[in-house]
């Protein structure tokens, strides 16, 4: 007999509008801010997508917007503005994993530009397979209190402080237009830098340190707290601090005068191929770990839809009632019928010299994988948001894997004859073009676990939230296909130009995509980063051995957050960590200053760590807004540094002027969150 579900919610995390208690959430004026939002943030995202392989996470944006325009509306509510921004978040996810791989067609000299209908079905494909996957997902990991989602809780606080005109928005205010600004003088002004290096080149290694100076990722970092930030940091030794000086050693110094250059070119030839191998690994152990609580989880729906049946009423309380989970798989397995068109009829190059038989084998074969490679590589992606957010995640990362393993089973299944012309190049093509569709998928279910999180925090009806998503995936797909050819026929994308006699400095780069092209050529060529990748895959197996024994003392070392830590730049990665530190001596001197024994201290605690909450929520918030503004001139400009103001021969002032300010927001911070209730 399948139980109840176990979700048990404590009077601190009680949603904000009880699941007793029901407002009007999908409205007509919801589902029009929500497609004009889609459609915005979308095109907004779509041109940093293709120039820096990064793009802004638009949910806060989306959150903040729609709560401003909301409030002209005295009947409207915090679930409506919760619908508008699930929705409207849809269009930065969906671009992001467009963007970071479907170039790769071009660069292969597959496609020769971006096929209107052909992209409208990649990304519907996808986009919808991540709502999907994430439906049944859903239970198993909003009741993982190991997992955080920094984001979520960010999205969350700001609309709660937003429906409460009594609640003291002030950290949220004061801490918005501080993110704001920073980010304003490091991406805009560029009087700061977001990132600082110092490498130093010896007769064969080179050894030194990085700083990431972001302040929504190092108040990102204060929320997710030290356990992750540790385990980041043990990544970043592993891979940075030692893994670049051993590696430099082993293969030879670069023909390059710049130790920086020397480092960043070793590990995004070497390092970061092992960081793919133990987020690989660590990714199938989360995966086999959640077996148990996602399988409770469908049981628990199917069982509460029969118990529905039976007694006539509805068994399940609003705040936990899904998509119907018989609907989530008969729409899984219809699926597969437009997945196997779309490989066969588009993917696979209709002058390919292959029998009528072999191209449905291959068609089949693609489909195949990504309904279960799918399912397995978006749990990982939804995993991520809670761990460390989603504009942490490392979709490229998870997009690497999925490629690397999706060659590899072709290679096993079809093997290999007649050159790069030949079967190799098919097997490229098929990769890429199956590749693209999880990495929709990926992309989307990283942000609907976020959006699900805020859900959960307010009180919002799953299930509607569910709707909006889809309905999001399907106003961004039709979206999507024309702003990606403008792009393109503008200026270019990875080398490849639409006409001659292009301005190749204004190209779009395209890194993401071309580091997949570079992958699937690299399997067929023998070439790729094998032993660096079963190098990730052995350091994922001492960490978990290690996570196990730790576990016995009441610590850990989340695995996948230290293949992050190798994986990423060390720009991206070093403020999660000084944040997560940041938060730790807060917390301790907190618990010093009141002693727990003593009565009412632990409510003076609670006290002060919500002021560090809602003081990072607004900082993340401000930031974010920020990087989506700056997108609009740095689109029409055609530049990123449309509003740049410091000379290059003062660049190092910048470099100085970012670690002092960064310096300065740290202490900041301790001190407005260590000051007295009674100051405030």
């Amino acid at each position: 007999m399948v139980k109840k579900s176990k979700i048990q919610l404590s009077s601190n995390d009680a949603p904000l509008i009880p699941a007793s208690k029901s407002l009007p959430e999908i409205t007509l004026r919801a589902l029009i801010l929500g497609i004009l939002l889609t459609v915005i943030l979308a095109a907004a995202n779509a041109y940093l997508g293709l120039k820096v392989g990064q793009t802004v996470s638009a949910s806060i944006p989306a959150a903040i917007i729609s709560m401003a325009i909301l409030r002209f509306f005295r009947n409207s509510n915090v679930l409506e503005n919760t619908m508008v921004q699930t929705m409207a978040s849809v269009g930065e996810a969906l671009i992001a994993g467009v963007t970071f791989i479907l170039p790769a067609l071009i660069i292969l000299h597959a496609w020769d530009g971006f096929y209107y209908w052909q992209t409208v079905i990649i990304a519907l494909l996808g986009g919808t397979l991540g709502v999907l996957f994430t439906i049944p997902l859903r239970r198993a990991l909003l009741l993982d209190t190991s997992l955080r989602y920094p984001e979520g809780v960010a999205i969350g606080n700001v609309l709660k402080a937003s429906s409460d005109k009594k609640t003291d928005i002030s950290g949220l205010s004061i801490g918005g237009l501080v993110g704001a600004v920073i980010s304003l003088c490091q991406a805009g002004f560029q009087i700061l830098t977001d990132n600082f290096y110092y490498w130093v080149k010896t007769s064969n290694t080179v050894y030194g340190f990085g700083l990431g100076l972001s302040p929504a990722l190092l108040a990102a970092g204060y929320i997710v707290g030290v356990n992750v930030a540790l385990s980041m940091l043990v990544g970043i030794i592993i891979g940075w601090y030692a893994g670049i000086p051993a590696v430099t050693w082993f293969y030879g110094l670069p023909a390059m005068d710049s130790a920086s250059d020397i480092a960043m070119t070793m590990w995004r030839e070497h390092i970061r191929y092992m960081g793919v191998g133990t987020m690989l690994v660590a990714g199938l152990w989360t995966i086999f770990t959640l077996i148990k609580p996602i399988t409770q989880s469908v049981l628990t729906s199917v069982a509460s839809i029969k118990n529905a049946k039976k007694s006539g009423s509805k068994s399940v309380i609003r705040t936990e009632r899904d998509i119907p989970i018989q609907y989530v798989f008969w729409g899984l397995i219809l699926l597969l019928i437009p997945i196997f068109l779309f490989i066969s009829l588009s993917v696979i190059p209709q002058h390919s010299d292959i029998s009528h038989n072999f191209r449905l084998i291959l068609s089949a074969f693609g489909a195949i994988y990504i309904l279960f490679g799918g399912f397995v590589f978006c749990s990982i992606a939804a995993y991520f948001a809670g761990l460390i957010g989603a504009t942490n995640t490392p979709v490229s990362g998870l997009l690497v894997a999925s490629l690397c393993i999706l060659c590899m089973l072709f290679l096993a299944l079809f093997g290999m004859n007649g050159g790069i012309e030949g079967k190799e190049l098919l097997g490229v093509i098929l990769g890429v073009g199956s590749t693209v569709i999880i990495g929709a998928g990926i992309s989307i279910a990283n942000d609907t676990m976020q959006d699900l999180k805020v859900g959960q925090m307010l009180g919002a009806t799953p299930w509607k939230q569910q709707v909006m998503l889809i309905l999001g995936v399907l106003i961004a797909a039709f979206v999507v296909p024309p702003i990606l050819d403008l792009l393109y026929n503008a200026y270019g994308i990875g080398g490849v130009f639409p006409r001659p006699n292009m301005d190749k400095s204004q190209m779009l780069a395209a890194p993401q995509a071309g580091l997949m092209a570079a992958v699937a050529q690299g399997v067929y060529a023998h070439n790729l980063q094998w032993s660096m990748i079963i190098v990730g895959a052995i350091i994922a197996v001492i960490c978990m051995l290690i996570d196990q024994v730790l576990k016995q003392f009441g610590g850990r070392l989340p695995v996948l957050a230290v293949g992050v830590g190798i994986y990423l730049p060390l720009d991206s990665s070093v403020p999660v960590i000084i944040g997560g530190i940041l938060s730790h001596i807060i917390y301790t001197k907190l618990k010093k200053r009141y002693p727990i024994k003593k009565a009412g201290n632990e409510t003076k605690i609670t006290q002060h760590k919500h002021r560090g909450l809602t003081l990072a929520c607004g900082i993340v918030a401000g930031a974010s807004i920020m990087g989506v503004v700056l997108a609009i001139p740095f689109a029409l400009k055609q530049s990123s540094n449309a509003l740049k103001i410091m000379p290059d021969h003062l660049h190092y002032l910048a470099s100085f002027f970012g670690v002092f300010v960064t310096f300065l927001l740290c202490a900041w911070i301790y001190r407005v969150v260590m000051q007295e209730p009674k100051k405030i």
